[in-house]
């Protein structure tokens, strides 16, 4: 894929690829400073994925994706952009990581359940000789009673 526009490349995102034809770029002027560059160069950078129809991230990846993503969903569609470079090719460069990040994070399978453990006699032990010294050292600092 050398040479090839930005673009016209697909979008890998862990194990999945999804294809550039499900991907939807759009281009417009820039806030901040740029001189007269900034007037006359689209280098905001729009990158759109619809979430809900995508084939490529299959159905449990999908479903995944839309569960995770329902804030920032707008009719199934996923949208980053990217406006901090002066460059087209580098606000599109970013655009397409933070796309990658955030469908990999939402696509990630979730972690395994945390399963309960009782703490070990020792340690039970421990904590509570811990208490008692400390209490110690808390009665110490009394006044001491008046026979």
């Amino acid at each position: 894929m050398a040479g090839q526009d930005e673009t016209t490349k697909g979008l890998a995102v862990g194990p999945v690829t999804v294809p550039a034809d499900a991907l939807t770029w759009r281009f417009s002027r820039s806030s901040g400073p740029g001189g007269q560059h900034v007037n006359t160069s689209d280098t905001r950078v729009s990158l759109s994925l619809d979430v809900a129809s995508c084939a490529a991230l299959g159905a449990t990846r999908r479903a995944r994706a839309l569960e995770r993503l329902q804030g920032r969903l707008v009719d199934g569609v996923l949208t980053v952009s990217a406006q901090t470079h002066r460059s087209q090719a580098r606000n599109r460069a970013e655009a397409r990581e933070k796309l990658a990040a955030v469908l990999a994070e939402a696509i990630a399978p979730p972690p395994p359940e945390r399963r309960r453990r009782r703490p070990s006699k020792g340690a039970a032990r421990r904590r509570v000789e811990a208490k008692r010294q400390r209490g110690a050292v808390k009665r110490a600092r009394s006044r001491p009673p008046m026979d």
